[in-house]
């Protein structure tokens, strides 16, 4: 997806994790237990369970990964990619969950993570254009 805003701006709001729920309406809660950078974790909640999280990547302002688990059953791998496009930015991100709940309800869960990776990234495209005027 295409942001009109800098990498530095957008970079600030995803890693923010603390401010999450501020600008998706997904998050409900989030806290990062120290800096933004490999090995750190933090708990968010989104849906129906807390996620702990652990940062695995981090290249500033240009990539961030990380995994995940709720529920005790679903394991996540979600990775934010930022390159610079003419004066705007090309977020990409990529999430793959799997466990015996993505096996079992394998089309329901499917359609529920492109839900979110979608919303996500609408939530940051106007947070991130928002602070760019």
């Amino acid at each position: 997806m295409e942001i009109k805003a800098s990498p530095e701006v957008i970079w600030k709001i995803m890693t923010d994790i603390n401010n999450w729920p501020n600008w998706n309406p997904e998050v409900n809660k989030a806290s990062l237990n120290g800096e933004v950078k490999e090995g750190e974790t933090f708990q968010w909640k989104a849906g129906p369970g807390m996620i702990k999280s652990t940062i695995h990547s981090v290249e500033n302002e240009r990539l961030i990964a990380w995994t995940g688990k709720t529920l005790g059953i679903i394991y996540a791998i979600h990775v934010w990619k930022l390159k610079p496009l003419n004066g705007k930015t090309l977020v990409r991100t990529e999430e793959s969950w799997e466990g015996i709940a993505t096996r079992i309800f394998r089309g329901t869960m499917r359609t529920m993570l492109e839900k979110a990776i979608h919303s996500g990234l609408l939530s940051l495209k106007a947070e991130a254009e928002s602070r760019s005027k």
